[in-house]
């Protein structure tokens, strides 16, 4: 059931399009109107989201390590794993936004016959997940090539390098193939581990299927359904430069991939996929394993008058002797 609803959610999206460019003729409300109000949405959420995970109190350390702190001299400690300086956590955290290195160290666990409980390697989730970033990555960079003029010379060297093999007339993209091939492995793996399946819900399901329909129609467009890049462009430069106009003969398919993309970015603060910024304010990650280096004071401990025991007995010394308690002064 969640699949069908994610899926269907996704199909009345398209649907939504098509019968609103093509029959109500709402060209500017979905051209221009929904894209502004998609990324005011992503940018109040996103700030929203930070705000509030910044103001949440971390008052001790907390760092996820699996090396050896930094203790003893003749101790060798393990500077990435468990960093004791903020060069070791930009390391640490370089790793884990560039490579996701938490991800491949995971392990699975299978029952096998006997029984046994067996742990074994997981890469292919790392490597699917590793293609399926980097390819969004760069495939969004190489879109700044319709909102400035001239293009920037970044987009000009990912352009280069990402159609290196010059498949095709236009040119096939590297990143093209690789984020349907991690799309669909990650779909896959979804639907064919029982226990993944379980526990996935239409949250999960719903951007799957809504980056996999944004990578389509953007495919679609460059190699089948040609639409106008001209046109495409100057949409896109007066969209950027606040001068917002609606060229003619666009087509179609140009407005779904747009609508599907400001879906996205809207949904975007208020989903799973926040894990982006996420990781940068995760106390497991960036604070430094210095504890034994530090004495670091939980800031809700608020001043206590201390009782001490001499207090303490001077105040109630006439009562514990009634009671045949010794004390320490007569």
């Amino acid at each position: 059931m969640n699949i069908l609803f994610s899926f269907f959610a996704v199909l009345i999206i398209i649907l939504a399009v098509i019968i609103g460019v093509e029959t109500a003729q709402l060209e500017f409300l979905f051209g221009v109107i929904i894209p502004y109000a998609a990324i005011a949405t992503f940018i109040l959420g996103i700030i929203y989201r930070i705000l509030k995970w910044a103001k949440s109190p971390v008052p001790f350390r907390i760092p996820t390590v699996t090396g050896q702190e930094k203790s003893l001299s003749w101790i060798k400690s393990n500077k990435l794993d468990s960093p004791n300086s903020t060069l070791g956590v930009i390391g640490r955290m370089a790793l884990e936004i560039l490579l996701f290195r938490s991800l491949f160290r995971n392990t699975k666990t299978q029952l096998k016959d006997g029984p046994a409980l067996v742990y074994g390697s997981s890469k292919y989730l790392w490597l699917g997940a590793l293609v399926f970033h980097w390819s969004f990555l760069i495939i969004v960079l190489r879109h700044f090539r319709y909102f400035a003029e001239p293009i920037p010379s970044f987009v000009i060297f990912l352009q280069n390098y990402d159609g290196l093999f010059q498949i095709g007339l236009p040119i096939l993209y590297i990143t093209d193939v690789l984020i349907l091939a991690a799309l669909t492995f990650l779909f896959l793996r979804r639907i064919t581990d029982p226990k993944l399946k379980y526990i996935s819900l239409s949250s999960d399901y719903f951007p799957l299927f809504l980056i996999i329909s944004i990578a389509v129609t953007g495919i679609l467009m460059r190699y089948f359904a040609k639409v106008d890049i001209v046109s495409v462009k100057e949409l896109a430069i007066g969209l950027f430069s606040f001068n917002p106009v609606i060229p003619n003969g666009i087509g179609i398919m140009f407005y779904i991939h747009l609508f599907l993309v400001s879906v996205l970015i809207a949904y975007f603060p208020f989903s799973k996929l926040l894990h982006m910024p996420g990781v940068f304010l995760s106390p497991t990650r960036n604070l430094a394993n210095n504890s034994r280096m530090k004495r670091h004071i939980n800031p809700w401990n608020k001043p206590v008058r201390i009782h001490t025991y001499e207090e303490y007995e001077d105040e109630f010394r006439d009562k514990m002797k009634a009671a045949g308690i010794p004390v320490e002064k007569e």
